[in-house]
């Protein structure tokens, strides 16, 4: 499996069967560099300006938003689990979907815009991820201080945390620091901008995974 990070909330998935997108944005909109990959598959977990630019990514494409439920796109499944873009059960920002997947024998949650901490019922569908992707940025997102017991509650092998503060973005985001607080230095990784593995590169908690772009 590869992925790559394209900023912000964006993320490369792929292998052999198909090459996906997440949240895709268009650069200039947030003040950095839009991404550049061609993709047979795009999905949005949020639909807001920040996460729907299908537009920008090259190639024929089937896209998706708010996806709510199974996707078999040519033998590769996905599954999106409700969940809100705010903690007011979608009142204020709406619904966000929670994809699930499975490549090279990796359980992987990316979680998008989400505003608060799924129903246990969702929890519960999540526990056994391998990778948990997690936004930590405070702008139409969970708070801070719900990110941890949302991790807890999942207890995923790695965290990759998304939607922070880098140079030249525009959005009030949280930064990187401010989620490190409290934590033990040493479990953050560095990785770059992108990694190739399989199941056997993950065998229990490793920590969380910093992409630089």
């Amino acid at each position: 499996m590869f992925i790559r990070w394209h900023g912000y909330s964006c993320f490369e998935f792929a292998d052999d069967r198909v090459r996906m997108v997440m949240d895709p944005h268009d650069g200039k909109s947030i003040g950095i560099w839009p991404p550049t990959v061609a993709a047979n598959l795009v999905l949005c977990t949020h639909n807001n300006y920040d996460r729907n630019a299908f537009r920008v990514i090259y190639g024929h494409h089937k896209d998706y938003t708010e996806a709510i439920g199974e996707i078999d796109f040519n033998g590769f499944k996905i599954t999106g689990l409700p969940s809100f873009s705010d903690d007011k059960m979608g009142a204020e920002r709406g619904v966000n979907a929670i994809y699930m997947f499975e490549m090279d024998g990796l359980r992987i949650a990316f979680c998008g815009g989400l505003g608060d901490i799924p129903s246990d019922k969702v929890v519960d569908r999540m526990r056994g991820t391998d990778i948990m992707f997690v936004p930590i940025g405070e702008y139409g997102t969970m708070p801070l201080e719900k990110v941890d017991g949302f991790v807890s509650k999942v207890e995923p092998k790695v965290v990759v945390p998304t939607d922070y503060r880098v140079g030249g973005i525009t959005l009030p985001l949280s930064t990187l620091s401010q989620y490190m607080e409290g934590k033990d230095e040493e479990d953050f990784v560095h990785v770059g901008n992108e990694v190739e593995l399989m199941e056997d590169d993950i065998s229990e908690f490793t920590g969380y995974w910093i992409f630089d772009r």
